[in-house]
């Protein structure tokens, strides 16, 4: 049975969830633990106590990750607009990959194939605005997942970039115009 963590420990357990957050974020998953444990304070030692694989740090981070993600799917779903909702999320979705290498690495790339909830909400995001007219008829899910891919690596090429470069798949998205007069 796991007993509760001294105050001092879940002060230094919560401060490597935080160092994590941010040194993650800016090197990606393979940064090295020893910059996390020297943001958050504390010797290495410590943060092996608290998380003693690279995985269980990841795990930590993960979960709220997935979480944040999915609920901006599901409120991008409630917009009146279909369009305006497909935009919102992945705009969002792009922004956080050009501040959050993590995200990327852990969420975007790492949920393209499987079956889940959050794979369930792109769909129904995607039929909301395909049905709409405002999406292409021949656009599918691997589709946004390569378009999060490329955006991905515009953000860390040169993090200025990211929405121009949204902006021009945005086009490539939409269905043509029509002909003139016809």
């Amino acid at each position: 049975m796991d007993r509760p963590l001294r105050r001092d420990a879940r002060r230094n357990r919560d401060a490597l969830v935080t160092a994590a957050r941010e040194v993650l974020a800016e090197r990606g998953i393979d940064a090295p633990l020893e910059a996390v444990a020297k943001r958050a304070g504390v010797a290495i030692g410590t943060l092996y106590r608290h998380f003693p694989e690279r995985g269980d740090l990841v795990d930590a981070l993960l979960e709220e990750k997935v979480s944040a993600w999915t609920g901006l799917a599901r409120r991008s779903l409630e917009a009146e607009d279909a369009w305006d909702g497909l935009v919102r999320f992945l705009e969002e979705t792009c922004e956080t990959q050009a501040r959050d290498r993590a995200f990327t690495e852990l969420v975007c790339l790492s949920h393209q194939d499987d079956r889940s909830e959050m794979s369930d909400l792109v769909e129904r995001l995607m039929e909301r605005a395909r049905s709409a007219g405002a999406l292409r008829a021949d656009i599918g899910p691997i589709d946004l997942a390569y378009f999060m891919m490329a955006n991905s690596r515009v953000a860390e090429a040169d993090p200025g970039q990211w929405r121009r470069h949204f902006r021009l798949m945005l086009d490539a998205l939409r269905p043509p115009a029509p002909p003139p007069g016809g």
